[in-house]
């Protein structure tokens, strides 16, 4: 009987240190396979552009994010955005009616009118204004070394982005990035879209990055303003686009939240 007592607590000793074995073993491998993807994408970024990731909290902590929500105050109502930040998932409430992508298709759920939008374009499009310069990190980018912009006496260097064949809804859209030359926080984006139509000539339209927040420690828009142009030349603000409720957290919703005929809580 002492043996069975003492053979029964050994077989428990023995079995918890395999589990804790176990355990440790799955946290180091899975340290590890983050530890090889963020040296992979240092390794394509180029260094301009990580020093300007790194200026707004850094892609490593970037990446440990999950859920990202933000409001836009709308005439009468806020217009939530709720994004799944690594299957891209979206959600956009409004009081007329929702659209979103469920990882599959966009959508649009209409509710007190019908929405005559194009979902595809619409559903995720201002999280990617928003969600600068992150979203420059993706995969499929090329990236090139921009002319410099000057504005009111201040040279910002900057970063030219466009997509390979096949990457994304508009893979002919191009993008620059400037930063503040001493902060090296983003300060302008230019961009000449397609939204599913050809690539127009011309200039870029210009987009103003001029105010921050700290959110999980990351370096968020509360405001962007886009640029009236004449010739070319940025001569002031067009219109601002406010953000509320900033939230980024390390906790997913559920799949279904993303659904056409999901809850939205």
């Amino acid at each position: 009987m002492l043996f069975s007592k003492s053979f029964s607590g050994t077989f428990t000793l023995m079995k918890n240190f395999i589990l804790v074995s176990l355990l440790l073993f799955g946290l180091s491998a899975c340290g590890a396979q983050d530890e090889k993807q963020y040296d992979l994408k240092k390794q394509r970024i180029p260094q301009e552009l990580w020093d300007v990731l790194e200026a707004h909290g850094g892609i490593e902590n970037w990446d440990q994010m999950k859920t990202l929500s933000f409001s836009i105050p709308k005439e009468g109502f806020d217009e939530v955005h709720t994004i799944d930040l690594h299957s891209r998932m979206d959600r956009v409430v409004a009081p007329a009616y929702d659209i979103g992508f469920d990882g599959v298709s966009a959508w649009s759920l209409n509710k007190a009118e019908e929405y005559k939008g194009d979902p595809s374009f619409r559903h995720d499009l201002m999280f990617y204004f928003y969600a600068m310069p992150f979203v420059l990190a993706d995969e499929g980018i090329n990236y090139e070394t921009a002319e410099p912009m000057v504005y009111e006496g201040i040279s910002y260097p900057g970063v030219k982005i466009t997509y390979q064949a096949n990457v994304g809804e508009a893979p002919e859209d191009i993008y620059l990035l400037h930063y503040h030359p001493e902060t090296k926080k983003m300060a302008w984006l230019g961009y000449k879209a397609t939204f599913g139509e050809e690539l127009k000539p011309g200039p870029p339209s210009w987009i103003r990055y001029d105010e921050w927040a700290e959110v999980n420690g990351v370096s968020l828009p509360t405001s962007i303003a886009w640029q009236k142009l004449e010739d070319g030349e940025i001569v002031g603000e067009r219109n601002r686009v406010n953000f509320t409720n900033i939230s980024l957290s390390k906790d997913s919703k559920e799949s279904s939240f993303y659904k056409k005929d999901g809850a939205v809580d």
